[in-house]
């Protein structure tokens, strides 16, 4: 058969919501496999495909080109590892690892085995912030970037009423909390924004509202390079009903303001203030799709992948340097 095989490993509600669907619609795209300890996780998914609980077995399917890694930030390394000795590309879920040492692992195995390494950062892939980024000569000289992306995670949420293995506020296999799990998008989506990455990063944890021992909240700092100032506050502790998802970038000339685009759908707006506000539109296409149309054409070696696993390997470092001095 043609087209790129791929497989899902690990069959939480991401998976299964965002990124199968987003799959099973990709041109050129095959779910040859499934990967998941849980057989009760493996039952849930809508998909007509072989599933396995052992590791080994999954790889072993025929036709297997690409997986797409989606188990807890601390199991990252032990299954990037494998696919990378299996010969297979992986696009592994963000933060690369709970720790540097197995995100370092894992990028070292991947070179070593000549295969393709990327970070699923689906906010550079959603429509809206494609267009902001053609926005951005418009600006003038970009002074700022402003992030808000927050949410309301207590201990037992679940995403369909069901009962939920919330690992994200398990600092031992998530590494940390909502810094961790949330703050990766805007760090990799203002460099992508910008052409330039943050080099300076500070950070303030916050345990206030929500009952579990990693943080619930926080504000982080950071430069760039060239001087622009980049403010991130993310949080675990918004009620979603209230407003909580907001991207702003801030030139001398103009300032583009997107809402509610910070997340796994295509929705929210965008405006462009040169004062006057002006309505821009983008596509409806899903950032899933988009991420996963990408990765597909570059195993099929008709584009190159345009994200240096190296270079996620260096802002994961910067914030986890950043989160650890904060503790």
């Amino acid at each position: 058969m043609n087209g790129v095989g791929w497989g899902v490993a690990g069959c939480g509600w991401v998976a299964r919501d965002h990124a199968l669907p987003a799959l099973a619609a990709t041109p050129g795209a095959r779910i040859v496999a499934l990967h998941d300890r849980d057989p009760g996780a493996l039952a849930r998914m809508p998909v007509d495909a072989p599933a396995h609980a052992d590791l080994g077995a999954f790889l072993a399917t025929p036709g297997l080109d690409a997986v797409y890694v989606a188990v807890p930030n601390a199991a990252h390394r032990e299954v990037v590892e494998a696919v990378a000795a299996a010969g297979k590309a992986v696009l592994c879920e963000k933060p690369l690892a709970a720790d540097v040492a197995d995100a370092r692992a894992m990028v070292t195995a991947a070179r070593d085995a000549g295969v393709l390494l990327g970070t699923a950062y689906d906010q550079r892939w959603h429509p809206a912030h494609v267009r902001l980024r053609e926005l951005l000569p418009e600006l003038g000289t970009v002074t700022a970037v402003r992030i808000v992306y927050c949410c309301w995670l207590p201990a037992d949420w679940t995403p369909d009423g069901r009962p939920h293995d919330n690992w994200r506020v398990d600092r031992a296999r998530a590494g940390g909390g909502a810094a961790i799990d949330l703050a990766p998008h805007g760090l990799d989506l203002a460099g992508v924004l910008l052409g330039e990455d943050v080099v300076e990063l500070r950070a303030l944890l916050q345990r206030r509202v929500q009952d579990y021992p990693v943080d619930d909240g926080a504000l982080l700092s950071g430069r760039t390079a060239t001087g622009v100032l980049v403010d991130l506050h993310v949080a675990f502790n918004t009620p979603d009903a209230l407003p909580r998802r907001r991207l702003e970038v801030v030139g001398t000339r103009g300032m583009a303001v997107a809402v509610d685009t910070m997340g796994q759908t295509a929705g929210g707006s965008l405006r462009l203030h040169r004062p006057d506000p002006v309505d821009v539109p983008f596509a409806d296409d899903s950032p899933f799709a988009a991420q996963f149309a990408a990765f597909t054409a570059a195993v099929a070696g008709r584009v190159p992948w345009p994200y240096d696993a190296a270079r996620d390997l260096a802002l994961h470092r910067l914030l986890l340097t950043a989160l650890g001095d904060a503790r």
